[in-house]
Protein backbone atom coordinates (compact mmCIF):
# COMPACT_ATOMS: atom_id res chain seq x y z
CA UNK A 1 0.00 0.00 0.00
CA UNK A 2 1.20 3.54 -0.70
CA UNK A 3 2.23 5.60 2.28
CA UNK A 4 -0.35 7.97 3.74
CA UNK A 5 -0.02 11.00 5.98
CA UNK A 6 -0.79 10.27 9.60
CA UNK A 7 -3.37 13.06 9.93
CA UNK A 8 -5.21 11.78 6.85
CA UNK A 9 -5.23 8.22 8.17
CA UNK A 10 -6.73 9.43 11.43
CA UNK A 11 -9.33 11.47 9.56
CA UNK A 12 -10.19 8.55 7.26
CA UNK A 13 -10.79 6.36 10.32
CA UNK A 14 -13.51 8.77 11.45
CA UNK A 15 -11.82 9.32 14.81
CA UNK A 16 -11.08 13.02 14.24
CA UNK A 17 -10.79 15.67 11.55
CA UNK A 18 -7.38 16.42 10.08
CA UNK A 19 -7.19 19.61 12.14
CA UNK A 20 -8.07 17.69 15.29
CA UNK A 21 -5.52 15.01 14.34
CA UNK A 22 -2.76 17.61 14.27
CA UNK A 23 -3.73 18.74 17.78
CA UNK A 24 -3.78 15.12 19.01
CA UNK A 25 -0.29 14.50 17.66
CA UNK A 26 0.99 17.77 19.10
CA UNK A 27 -0.36 16.76 22.50
CA UNK A 28 1.54 13.46 22.35
CA UNK A 29 -1.65 11.39 22.34
CA UNK A 30 -0.90 9.48 19.12
CA UNK A 31 1.39 6.46 18.83
CA UNK A 32 2.46 4.58 15.72
CA UNK A 33 3.07 1.06 16.92
CA UNK A 34 4.87 1.74 20.20
CA UNK A 35 6.41 5.07 19.27
CA UNK A 36 4.86 8.47 20.01
CA UNK A 37 4.16 10.21 16.71
CA UNK A 38 6.48 13.15 16.10
CA UNK A 39 4.50 14.85 13.32
CA UNK A 40 1.00 14.78 11.84
CA UNK A 41 2.67 14.91 8.43
CA UNK A 42 4.71 11.73 8.89
CA UNK A 43 3.99 9.01 6.30
CA UNK A 44 2.86 5.60 7.48
CA UNK A 45 1.87 2.34 5.83
CA UNK A 46 -1.58 1.57 7.20
CA UNK A 47 -1.23 -2.11 6.26
CA UNK A 48 1.84 -2.66 8.43
CA UNK A 49 1.46 -0.38 11.47
CA UNK A 50 -1.10 0.12 14.22
CA UNK A 51 -2.02 3.66 15.15
CA UNK A 52 -3.26 4.39 18.66
CA UNK A 53 -4.99 7.44 20.10
CA UNK A 54 -4.99 7.53 23.90
CA UNK A 55 -4.10 3.84 23.83
CA UNK A 56 -7.04 2.84 21.62
CA UNK A 57 -6.22 1.39 18.21
CA UNK A 58 -7.81 2.90 15.11
CA UNK A 59 -9.98 0.90 12.76
CA UNK A 60 -8.59 2.20 9.48
CA UNK A 61 -10.02 1.09 6.17
CA UNK A 62 -9.71 3.41 3.21
CA UNK A 63 -12.80 2.07 1.49
CA UNK A 64 -15.85 0.93 3.43
CA UNK A 65 -19.18 -0.53 2.41
CA UNK A 66 -22.46 -0.46 4.30
CA UNK A 67 -25.76 -2.25 3.85
CA UNK A 68 -28.71 -0.28 5.22
CA UNK A 69 -32.37 -1.19 5.56
CA UNK A 70 -33.61 2.20 4.44
CA UNK A 71 -36.73 3.39 6.28
CA UNK A 72 -39.67 5.21 4.78
CA UNK A 73 -39.51 9.02 4.79
CA UNK A 74 -35.72 9.35 4.61
CA UNK A 75 -33.88 10.82 1.64
CA UNK A 76 -31.19 8.90 -0.25
CA UNK A 77 -28.82 11.87 -0.16
CA UNK A 78 -25.73 13.03 1.68
CA UNK A 79 -27.32 16.15 3.13
CA UNK A 80 -30.49 18.21 3.11
CA UNK A 81 -31.33 21.37 5.01
CA UNK A 82 -34.95 20.37 5.59
CA UNK A 83 -35.23 16.60 5.70
CA UNK A 84 -33.42 13.64 7.27
CA UNK A 85 -31.06 11.73 5.00
CA UNK A 86 -29.63 8.21 5.18
CA UNK A 87 -26.27 9.70 6.22
CA UNK A 88 -27.98 11.20 9.28
CA UNK A 89 -28.73 7.64 10.41
CA UNK A 90 -25.01 6.84 10.73
CA UNK A 91 -23.01 7.48 13.92
CA UNK A 92 -20.70 10.48 13.95
CA UNK A 93 -17.50 8.51 13.34
CA UNK A 94 -18.92 7.13 10.08
CA UNK A 95 -20.45 10.44 8.99
CA UNK A 96 -16.93 11.87 9.00
CA UNK A 97 -15.85 9.35 6.36
CA UNK A 98 -17.83 10.93 3.53
CA UNK A 99 -20.19 8.06 2.82
CA UNK A 100 -22.74 8.48 0.06
CA UNK A 101 -25.58 6.28 -1.24
CA UNK A 102 -24.94 4.02 -4.21
CA UNK A 103 -27.74 5.15 -6.48
CA UNK A 104 -30.88 6.08 -4.62
CA UNK A 105 -34.22 4.89 -3.39
CA UNK A 106 -37.22 7.22 -3.42
CA UNK A 107 -38.12 8.84 -0.12
CA UNK A 108 -41.07 6.49 0.33
CA UNK A 109 -39.20 3.37 -0.87
CA UNK A 110 -37.65 1.09 1.74
CA UNK A 111 -35.16 -1.74 1.84
CA UNK A 112 -31.65 -2.47 0.67
CA UNK A 113 -29.48 0.59 0.13
CA UNK A 114 -25.71 0.50 -0.20
CA UNK A 115 -23.52 3.28 1.21
CA UNK A 116 -19.83 3.67 0.51
CA UNK A 117 -16.94 6.12 0.26
CA UNK A 118 -15.58 4.27 -2.78
CA UNK A 119 -16.51 6.05 -6.01
CA UNK A 120 -15.17 3.29 -8.28
CA UNK A 121 -17.30 0.70 -6.49
CA UNK A 122 -20.38 2.90 -6.74
CA UNK A 123 -19.90 3.44 -10.47
CA UNK A 124 -19.45 -0.28 -11.08
CA UNK A 125 -22.94 -0.89 -9.65
CA UNK A 126 -24.92 1.98 -11.12
CA UNK A 127 -23.25 1.99 -14.54
CA UNK A 128 -25.94 1.27 -17.17
CA UNK A 129 -23.47 -1.06 -18.91
CA UNK A 130 -23.40 -3.51 -15.99
CA UNK A 131 -27.12 -4.41 -15.88
CA UNK A 132 -26.93 -5.60 -12.28
CA UNK A 133 -30.25 -7.10 -11.23
CA UNK A 134 -32.27 -5.36 -8.52
CA UNK A 135 -35.31 -7.05 -7.01
CA UNK A 136 -38.22 -5.09 -5.52
CA UNK A 137 -41.37 -6.18 -3.71
CA UNK A 138 -44.19 -3.94 -4.89
CA UNK A 139 -47.69 -3.66 -3.45
CA UNK A 140 -50.04 -2.23 -6.06
CA UNK A 141 -53.64 -1.30 -6.63
CA UNK A 142 -55.56 -3.75 -8.77
CA UNK A 143 -54.79 -7.40 -9.45
CA UNK A 144 -51.67 -8.64 -11.18
CA UNK A 145 -52.03 -11.29 -13.86
CA UNK A 146 -50.24 -13.13 -16.65
CA UNK A 147 -50.55 -10.18 -19.02
CA UNK A 148 -48.47 -8.05 -16.62
CA UNK A 149 -45.79 -10.75 -16.52
CA UNK A 150 -45.69 -10.86 -20.30
CA UNK A 151 -45.49 -7.06 -20.57
CA UNK A 152 -42.52 -6.94 -18.19
CA UNK A 153 -40.72 -9.64 -20.17
CA UNK A 154 -41.36 -7.87 -23.47
CA UNK A 155 -40.12 -4.53 -22.13
CA UNK A 156 -42.45 -1.96 -20.62
CA UNK A 157 -42.96 1.26 -22.57
CA UNK A 158 -43.22 4.18 -20.15
CA UNK A 159 -45.63 7.10 -20.51
CA UNK A 160 -42.96 9.27 -22.19
CA UNK A 161 -42.30 6.60 -24.80
CA UNK A 162 -39.13 5.22 -23.22
CA UNK A 163 -38.86 1.45 -23.56
CA UNK A 164 -37.39 -0.43 -20.63
CA UNK A 165 -35.21 -3.50 -20.87
CA UNK A 166 -36.86 -6.85 -20.47
CA UNK A 167 -37.67 -7.38 -16.78
CA UNK A 168 -39.08 -10.20 -14.69
CA UNK A 169 -42.30 -10.10 -12.69
CA UNK A 170 -43.35 -12.80 -10.25
CA UNK A 171 -46.78 -12.62 -8.64
CA UNK A 172 -46.48 -13.21 -4.92
CA UNK A 173 -50.07 -12.34 -4.03
CA UNK A 174 -52.87 -10.88 -6.20
CA UNK A 175 -51.72 -7.29 -5.53
CA UNK A 176 -48.07 -7.94 -4.62
CA UNK A 177 -45.35 -8.63 -7.18
CA UNK A 178 -41.61 -9.22 -7.17
CA UNK A 179 -40.08 -7.12 -9.94
CA UNK A 180 -36.53 -7.70 -11.18
CA UNK A 181 -35.04 -4.87 -13.24
CA UNK A 182 -31.61 -4.49 -14.82
CA UNK A 183 -31.38 -0.72 -15.21
CA UNK A 184 -32.07 2.36 -13.11
CA UNK A 185 -34.31 4.83 -14.85
CA UNK A 186 -35.98 7.58 -12.79
CA UNK A 187 -38.82 6.11 -10.68
CA UNK A 188 -38.60 3.14 -12.99
CA UNK A 189 -40.43 0.42 -11.08
CA UNK A 190 -43.30 2.72 -10.15
CA UNK A 191 -43.60 3.94 -13.74
CA UNK A 192 -43.52 0.38 -15.08
CA UNK A 193 -46.47 -0.63 -12.94
CA UNK A 194 -48.24 2.65 -13.76
CA UNK A 195 -48.02 1.77 -17.44
CA UNK A 196 -50.08 -1.30 -16.58
CA UNK A 197 -52.71 0.82 -14.83
CA UNK A 198 -51.51 -0.11 -11.35
CA UNK A 199 -50.38 2.40 -8.72
CA UNK A 200 -47.56 1.31 -6.40
CA UNK A 201 -48.62 1.77 -2.79
CA UNK A 202 -45.44 0.34 -1.21
CA UNK A 203 -42.02 -0.49 -2.65
CA UNK A 204 -39.23 -2.39 -0.90
CA UNK A 205 -35.87 -3.38 -2.42
CA UNK A 206 -34.86 -6.93 -1.56
CA UNK A 207 -31.56 -7.44 -3.36
CA UNK A 208 -28.82 -6.04 -5.58
CA UNK A 209 -27.07 -8.63 -7.72
CA UNK A 210 -26.51 -11.69 -5.54
CA UNK A 211 -26.65 -9.68 -2.29
CA UNK A 212 -29.91 -9.81 -0.36
CA UNK A 213 -31.00 -7.54 2.45
CA UNK A 214 -30.02 -9.05 5.80
CA UNK A 215 -33.32 -10.12 7.43
CA UNK A 216 -31.86 -9.27 10.84
CA UNK A 217 -31.59 -5.57 9.98
CA UNK A 218 -34.56 -3.63 11.26
CA UNK A 219 -35.76 -0.51 9.48
CA UNK A 220 -33.06 2.16 9.77
CA UNK A 221 -30.37 -0.28 10.88
CA UNK A 222 -27.15 -0.97 8.97
CA UNK A 223 -24.06 -3.14 8.97
CA UNK A 224 -20.67 -3.10 7.27
CA UNK A 225 -20.14 -5.58 4.47
CA UNK A 226 -17.26 -8.03 4.31
CA UNK A 227 -15.41 -9.04 1.15
CA UNK A 228 -17.56 -12.11 0.52
CA UNK A 229 -20.75 -10.06 0.72
CA UNK A 230 -19.35 -7.46 -1.67
CA UNK A 231 -18.45 -10.18 -4.17
CA UNK A 232 -22.05 -11.45 -4.09
CA UNK A 233 -23.24 -8.18 -5.62
CA UNK A 234 -21.44 -9.01 -8.86
CA UNK A 235 -22.43 -12.66 -9.06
Amino acid sequence: MALIRLDKLIADSGRASRREAKDLVKAGRVRVDNIIAYSAEMKVDADSVVVYIDGESLDYRKNRYIMMNKPNGVLSATEDSQQKTVIDLLPENLRKQEFFPVGRLDKDTTGLLLLTNDGVFSHSIISPKRHIAKVYRAAVTGVLDASDIAAFEEGIVLSDGTKCMSAHLEIDRPSVGLATVYEGKYHQVKRMFASRGKHVTALHRLSIGGLSLDPNLKSGEFKELDEDEIKKIFE
